[in-house]
């Protein structure tokens, strides 16, 4: 079944700072890390903050909407898509659509 409703990037605001980090999964910090970003069949060069088995989060001032399908390209692991998890103050979050091994 496909819903008609679609996530914006205006809807959902990210002004409140997180207090704690209630996330499972052990990020690895990769801020020397560039990876390719595609969205909307154009690559970006962006700089990989962090990463982890299920996502990563990336530099991008570009434009994108949450809920949007992405993906990143990987010097070790290729390819993977993924989907805009969330925006804010020109860094992105990206949920792969599976997990990395």
């Amino acid at each position: 079944m496909t819903s008609r409703f679609q996530l914006h990037g205006n809807m959902i605001p990210r002004t409140v700072k997180r207090m704690f980090d209630e996330r499972a999964e052990t990020r690895l910090d990769a801020e020397s890390q560039t990876v390719v970003l595609s969205v909307r069949g154009r690559n970006h060069i962006v700089s990989l903050v962090n990463l982890s088995h299920s996502g990563a989060m990336v530099r991008f001032t570009g434009e994108a909407h949450i809920g949007e399908t992405v993906s990143l390209q990987l010097l070790d692991r290729g390819t993977i898509a993924g989907q805009v998890r969330w925006l804010r103050d020109g860094r992105m979050g990206v949920y792969f659509s599976r997990p990395l091994e």
